[in-house]
């Protein structure tokens, strides 16, 4: 073991030599829900160092639906490695891929080689296994690289510095549909959801374990798209409600907008606000995250969708309409806070003595109130009343599911709690209540909080 682990060492240094370069390999994602095709758009040099982890070059937590490795070309043996997830992972499971065909532009960044690499792209079947999708062979000397930077955006400036980038984790917040006349309100706005994650525990005790970057490129008018109500913009990067029909999920599709301005600030993950009062948001797992930072929700908001984002948590809910189509069987989940198996969960070591598997929650209580709710929700969007009334909602039935969700038997205890990952059966959660499943005023569960430790680890530790 120890001659494998000098090998891959010696390995690594021969491959890169300080400061290391960022190299991003932009590409095109196109498919159905049975066809996935990968093409080649360009290879990039970033203008600022890499910013990960040296120590921690190959990925080991086993996360995302997609994997990518760097392999030395003359050795075969990887150097680098990263889990993700992607949109396009996403939208295949929707009802649109059964019908039609789409294309998505992605990006990979790892540090950049002195020699020649392979690139190669994996995806995760049903048995949790990762199989080869795609392979690219990449010489860092080729003249086609793209070496020149993209134009300057707007300033960066630090929200929290706590130190080296390199055994930090990175967080670059970006302002979407912002004008040049409210960069002051993007700052505060920035500030106001920094200090919304670090007051949930670990990242509260893990604080200077980040640094917090912003960068807030000029809009032409305030707020982004919002297709459903004939709201149209063009913002510096792209954000719109109603993706994949779902009124609420904010995301942009212009990933190399994105890229070309995140580049001028050291990253290892993003968050973007949109400056707009509806709720609403997204995230996904090293990729980015969103927030209509305007919504009186929106810390919680944040929080949530950075867990998605950063840990790769799992959506713990499973009464709220989505896009995704339901599947036939229950594969068990690669998310470390969801399980098919509720007598033997992926987080056995947390669970309570003796507590009962699966565990019993007032499940038909809660479903019955939810229905109604969800009801009263789908009103107050079909006759487009101001958001405060969808907020007052909100506030209601967050009162009403915290006193049923917190005066349960096993209200404090990890178990095996079944509705999860959008099933409302055969799918288990670990624990009644938590940031992942509602938007009580709850700590995430004690599952999510290892999986969040494990990933800063990652960032940071030697």
């Amino acid at each position: 073991m120890l001659r494998v682990c000098l090998a891959i060492l010696v390995t690594c240094l021969s491959l890169y030599a300080a400061p290391v370069k960022t190299m991003r390999l932009d590409y095109y994602h196109t498919g159905s829900a049975s066809t996935e095709v990968f093409s080649l758009d360009q290879v990039v040099v970033e203008p600022l160092p890499w910013p990960g982890n040296p120590d921690r070059p190959i990925d080991g937590t086993n996360f995302g639906k997609y994997r990518f490795q760097v392999l030395d070309k003359e050795t075969g043996k990887a150097v680098f490695s990263r889990g993700f997830c992607s949109i396009y992972g996403e939208w295949e499971l929707t009802e649109e891929a059964s019908k039609a065909y789409r294309t998505f532009s992605e990006s990979l960044r790892f540090p950049c080689p002195n020699a020649p690499v392979t690139v190669v792209l994996e995806k995760r079947g049903d048995s949790n296994e990762f199989a080869e999708a795609w392979r690219l062979e990449i010489d860092p000397k080729d003249m086609f690289v793209q070496t020149a930077a993209p134009p300057v955006p707007e300033k960066v400036f630090a929200l929290q510095n706590s130190g080296d980038p390199s055994h930090k984790v990175d967080l670059l917040i970006l302002g979407d549909g912002y004008t040049a006349k409210e960069k002051g309100k993007f700052e505060k706005d920035a500030k106001k959801m920094m200090e919304a994650l670090f007051a949930q525990e670990p990242y509260k005790s893990r604080r200077r374990d980040f640094n917090v970057w912003g960068i807030c490129p000029a809009a032409g008018e305030t707020g982004v798209n919002r297709p459903s109500t004939n709201r149209h913009r063009r913002s510096p990067f792209g954000c719109s409600y109603d993706t994949f029909g779902s009124e609420r999920y904010v995301l942009t599709l212009e990933n190399k907008a994105m890229r070309d301005i995140a580049c001028f600030a050291p990253y290892d993950c993003v968050q973007i606000l949109v400056n707009d009062r509806t709720y609403g948001g997204g995230g996904i797992f090293g990729l980015y995250g969103t927030v209509s930072v305007d919504n009186e929700f929106a810390p919680y908001i944040f929080v949530h969708e950075f867990g998605h984002h950063f840990a790769g948590l799992a959506d713990e809910y499973y009464t709220s309409d989505v896009a995704y189509q339901s599947p036939s069987d229950r594969p068990e989940p690669w998310e470390p806070n969801a399980t098919a198996n509720p007598q033997q969960p992926k987080w056995g070591a947390l669970l309570t003595p003796n507590v009962p598997l699966p565990t019993p929650w007032k499940k038909a209580e809660f479903e019955a109130a939810s229905t109604a709710y969800q009801a009263k929700r789908g009103e107050i969007r079909k006759k487009n009343l101001p958001e405060s009334e969808m907020e007052a909602l909100f506030r209601e039935h967050s009162q009403n599911e915290t006193q049923l969700l917190g005066k349960d038997k096993y209200s404090a205890s990890v178990g095996a709690f079944e509705g999860a990952n959008y099933e409302a059966t055969g799918y288990y959660r670990p624990q009644a209540d938590c940031i992942m499943f509602s938007r009580n005023p709850v700590p995430f569960c004690a599952v999510c909080r290892q999986a969040i430790q494990t990933m800063i680890d990652c960032h940071t530790a030697n």
